[in-house]
């Protein structure tokens, strides 16, 4: 079993014996707590008036911590997409080396899909540091590195699964939070990591930093197989299990986060009635560890969830496109990373979104892995992930 998740997650483990023990005990530590883990994600009462982003309510210890580090569940503030206080949970971990304030750079790390309900956060899960990639490596070099769980995951509210604007504040608050957290030294320099969903998290929130969080420094945003082009992907990957269920995962966030802009039973203006009864169902699984209940629902739906294109539809194609990261160039270095095995992010669109960054004037250093797979990709480009980051201004 032990063998299997770390397969999932793309670890190498026949060179690694003692990571597995180490991941087995991290494990066994995590179920221990599991059960005494939730009762922090239940919203507090009375609801907390609105604060300012980055504001942590609550945090806690977390068991199972990497070794020479030591890390902390946190609640805080941040926003929604339309500039609403919303609470949003995830993990801070720190060298366990106390250091000055401001003298550590913060790593925020986006993660990939995992679902998008409540119990499908990273940070409630019996082993959440395993599926932060390159958290070692991250350590090792004396970073602090946050990982938020994204609104609507953790603590029960609207889904944010691929909105842009609510994953960038959740990512850019969490790095405010870490500074909250007395003798860490989590400073106001960021580095911007993520993959999958997390990569589109990663690219909106550089996007939108100079405005949201001013204070914030980015040095840099890195990415590995980012979604980019929500349209391009939504319509490579539909005809198979993978897009049914990424696209009821879309499908049902939009409905919910931008209802007023969708005609009334939003679901039924895109997916046929099998699909549209399907979709919030499957909304409520998690990736890992209910992804034969999502299969037993998405394979029937293959080639019969849409009744269009989604690109094309009214409504929908809008929002698409503004949830699609913009092709202008970022100010800050970016590092991409695609699997050339990947065929969940084609590397095709990926290699656009690198050409239009190139050809508009950032500073892009871009690694085609010819062995990765979207599972693998974020693992495999560390050595060159923390050569880049070294090298950083």
């Amino acid at each position: 079993m032990l063998l299997s998740v770390l397969i999932v997650v793309g670890i190498a483990v026949a060179p690694a014996a003692v990571r597995l023990i180490d991941f087995g005990v991290r494990v066994g530590e995590g179920a221990a707590a599991e059960k005494a883990v939730a009762p922090f994600y239940i919203a507090p009462t009375p609801a907390p008036g609105p604060a300012a982003p980055g504001t942590i309510v609550r945090q806690e210890p977390v068991v199972g911590a990497p070794q020479g580090a030591i890390a902390w569940r946190v609640l805080y503030h941040s926003t929604d997409v339309d500039g609403a206080d919303t609470l949003v949970s995830g993990l801070v971990i720190a060298p366990d080396a106390p250091a000055a304030d401001g003298t550590r750079t913060v790593v925020s790390w986006a993660h990939p899909t995992t679902g998008t309900a409540p119990r499908c956060a990273p940070s409630s899960g019996i082993a959440p540091f395993v599926f932060i990639e390159g958290l070692s490596d991250l350590l090792a070099a004396g970073h602090v590195v946050v990982a938020t769980d994204y609104a609507g995951m953790g603590i029960a509210g609207p889904s944010s699964f691929l909105i842009g604007a609510t994953e960038a504040a959740n990512v850019l608050d969490i790095a405010r939070a870490a500074r909250g957290i007395e003798g860490i030294g989590a400073g106001n320099r960021v580095v911007l990591w993520g993959h999958s969903q997390g990569g589109h998290a990663s690219i909106f929130a550089a996007q939108r930093a100079a405005r949201y969080a001013s204070e914030l420094a980015i040095a840099g945003v890195a990415v590995a197989a980012p979604a980019t082009n929500l349209g391009a992907l939504l319509s490579a990957d539909i005809g198979d299990v993978s897009g049914v269920t990424i696209g009821a995962y879309a499908f049902t966030s939009y409905a919910q986060a931008y209802s007023s802009r969708l005609p009334n039973d939003p679901l039924t203006t895109i997916l046929t009635p099998a699909g549209a009864a399907a979709a919030p169902k499957m909304a409520e699984l998690c990736l890992l560890g209910q992804n034969s209940e999502l299969h037993t629902i998405a394979n029937p739906l293959i080639g019969s969830f849409v009744t269009g294109d989604p690109t094309q539809a009214p409504g929908w194609s809008q929002l698409l496109a503004e949830n699609t990261p913009a092709q202008a160039p970022l100010t800050a270095p970016l590092f991409v990373a695609q699997g050339a095995k990947d065929t969940l992010v084609r590397p095709e669109i990926t290699a656009a979104y690198v050409a239009a960054q190139t050809q508009g004037g950032t500073a892009v250093e871009s690694h085609v892995l010819p062995d990765a797979t979207h599972g693998t990709v974020a693992l495999d480009a560390m050595p060159y992930l923390m050569k880049w980051m070294a090298a950083l201004p």
